[in-house]
Parts: structure tokens; sequence; C-alpha cells
């Protein structure tokens, strides 16, 4: 972690009082990778003792839905192109979310720009994953304008959702160093194998009632955070990941 305040042992050694089971809905468009790290943690109670308790997609055939049947979970496809508007959709989906009274919403993949109306509807209690370090590279296709910029960190950044596409309060970022070989290709799974690693822990946090969403910011255990969040160093990512250090110097 970059920020002082919050040393790499807020992820491992703090054990805060649970609040009990909250309710979780996870929003997906496609394969829902995000979703199998958060169905994963959950199996392990690594969730703060949060329980998934539906998975909504937009896209009829999404593998993110046959990975919330196969969990157990309840799986509901509400395909956009049923709907004659995106402000039709939204309040449809926003009466499919609220039957399942959840306490937080986790956008895993989901690709829709939500309107005003959803996002003030449970602005607060709604996080995202995005594949870059924000607030660089918002929107599509990050790992390609990353690497046309000739950058030599990347990463991705859990934040809150706002109005804002990919501007809300940063949460937890997790940094990689890009090698002169990098690809798109390459970028994109390193990337990913550090959401996998930052969002449980992130959905962990809210559901204990340490993170919060406020009008100055995020905050931490009552502190507001620095724009970026809190960020895992290179070196922290690969530790946790158990990725081999010696061989990317080498490279």
């Amino acid at each position: 972690m970059t920020n002082t305040d919050y040393q790499s042992d807020t992820i491992k050694d703090v054990t805060p009082e649970p609040l009990g089971a909250r309710r979780i809905v996870v929003l997906v468009s496609g394969n829902g990778s995000n979703l199998q790290a958060l169905i994963d943690a959950q199996s392990h109670d690594r969730l703060g003792g949060g329980e998934i308790v539906a998975v909504i997609s937009n896209v009829v055939d999404a593998y993110g839905l046959k990975r919330a049947h196969e969990a157990g979970i309840e799986a509901v496809a509400l395909p956009h192109n049923e709907y004659d508007s995106r402000e039709a959709y939204d309040g449809a989906l926003i009466k499919v979310i609220e039957r399942h009274e959840p306490d937080l919403i986790v956008l895993a993949g989901f690709m829709r720009i939500l309107t005003p109306r959803f996002v003030q509807r449970f602005l607060g209690r709604m996080l995202n994953i995005h594949p870059s370090l924000l607030p660089e590279y918002q929107g599509l296709n990050t790992h390609a304008r990353a690497l046309a910029a000739g950058v030599t960190s990347h990463g991705c950044s859990v934040h809150f959702v706002t109005e804002e596409l990919d501007g809300g309060p940063v949460v937890l970022q997790a940094e990689l160093q890009v090698s002169p070989d990098d690809t798109v290709e390459t970028l994109q799974e390193k990337v990913r194998s550090r959401e996998h690693l930052i969002y449980p822990i992130a959905v962990q946090w809210f559901l204990e009632g340490r993170l919060q969403f406020s009008a100055e910011g995020a905050k931490m255990d009552g502190h507001l955070l620095p724009e970026y969040g809190m960020r895992l160093s290179h070196a922290d990512a690969a530790e946790e990941l158990d990725e081999d250090l010696d061989d990317e110097l080498q490279d």
C-alpha cells in the first residue's frame, strides 16, 4: 500500500466484528470471471459474512449466469434489447434488484451505461471494477491506450459508482509494472488476476462496515481516502498472487 495511513496488514490482520449476513446482487454481461472470484471468496468465508443472492445479466447467454447457476445462486436474465429505451430498461432492472433487498450491488463486467435514476437509487452501495489506475483511462480499450502512451505502470481500480462514467470515488487499486514485451493480451491477463485479488477485498470491507461512501469521497474506517484510494504496489500484488518477481526482473 502506498498510502501511509493503511499498511498491507489492512488486508490480512484486521478482523472487525461482522454486521451479520449481508445481501449482494451481482450484475454481469459476459464471462463473469470477477463474479467467480467473489463466489470463491464467499465459499471461503472471505466476503465479510456476505451472501450473493442473485446474479442478473442483460445478456441471455452470458456465461456469468451459468457460473451463478452452478454455484446455486439465483440467475436472472433481463435482456436489454426487449426494452425501448435505456430508461425503461433501468426501471425494470431496479424492480428486479429490489426484490432481492441487497445491501450491495456489484458490477462485474456489466457493459451498460447506467441512467442517473438508477445510480441515484443505489448511490453509496454500488461498486465497480475498472481495468486501469483511475483516473487514468476511463472508458474502454484501457490496455491498448496504456500501451500506446508508453506507460510503465498500469493496473485496476475498485470504485463506487456515480453518474460520472468510471468517475466515482476510488477505493482500492492494484498496480502492475508494464514490460516492454507486454501486449494487450498479456496486460489483460495480468490485470485480470489483480482484479480477482482486490475485488473481494473491497466487497468484504464494505460488508463489514469499514468502507463507506460520503459526499467527500470514499472513507475507510472513518478516514477519507486519497484520490486513488488505497493501492497495492506491483511487488505487494505479485506477492499476494505468488508471481515470480525474479523472472519479471530478468525480463
